[in-house]
């Protein structure tokens, strides 16, 4: 995101907008200033009725810095995934896609949210320290796409510097691996600049009970059990 100087009058009320932080106004106050490290390019300052002169503007995005927008724009469409957002709908339709297998579980880390961000440099120490498990990383995942080495969790070296608002990592692992990539990741919470959540989703067994449920209480973490059921929308569920 850019600022026309000749059109800000430099009222900051953009500064207010931006979830990372990433405007100020100028020493002399005249107008507001993006740095452009810092900008995810979200869209968020733009979109929003802060500026009512058209000061702010969107340049033409190219590699590696449009990733920025891919993973931080609600509005942008990721390729891999064909929707907008940081992840895919695996987890929420699991009912009809039937990804996750009896004896897996389904984990997604998002990385940045609230408000830091999250340099992609931390995304890969996260996703490299859990690919060693021998983890699936969700291939239409948009995230996914940035490695260089999906079984290894290498980010492509260029992209390492860019900052997002969040990232996605979803995977799938065997739940007799699940306590140990927990541990992993809690581990590797205190190596990265920036904070991140933890998701994790089985199949419910037939009496009801869930699978993971027993291997996060074992752990010093605090969990709160969420369901979601896909009615299918006129898809039939999956089978067996």
């Amino acid at each position: 995101m850019q600022v026309d100087k000749d059109l800000c009058i430099g009222c900051g009320r953009c500064v207010l907008y931006c979830p990372v932080q990433a405007i100020s106004m100028s020493d002399d106050g005249r107008h507001a200033v993006i740095d452009q490290d810092e900008c995810v390019e979200c869209g968020a300052c733009r979109r929003s009725p802060a500026c009512k002169t058209g000061a702010l503007y969107q340049p033409e995005l190219t590699y590696p810095r449009i990733v920025r927008s891919i993973l931080s724009d609600p509005l942008t469409i990721a390729p891999e995934s064909g929707i907008t957002g940081r992840g895919t709908e695996e987890m929420k339709t699991n009912d009809v896609t039937a990804r996750f297998k009896r004896g897996y579980a389904g984990v997604a880390v998002e990385v940045g949210r609230p408000l830091l961000g999250a340099r992609l440099k931390d995304v890969e120490k996260i996703a490299m320290a859990v690919a060693r498990f021998g983890v699936e990383f969700e291939k239409i995942n948009p995230t996914t796409s940035l490695m260089a080495d999906p079984k290894t969790g290498k980010f492509k070296d260029e992209l390492l510097g860019e900052k997002v608002l969040s990232a996605i990592i979803e995977f799938a692992v065997p739940l007799s691996k699940l306590e140990a990539v927990l541990y992993t990741l809690e581990r590797v919470s205190h190596e990265v600049e920036s904070v991140f959540s933890v998701d994790v989703c089985s199949r419910c067994n037939p009496d009801g009970s869930i699978p993971h449920e027993e291997i996060l209480a074992k752990g010093n973490w605090w969990y709160s059990i969420n369901a979601k059921t896909n009615v299918g929308l006129g898809r039939p569920l999956a089978q067996e």
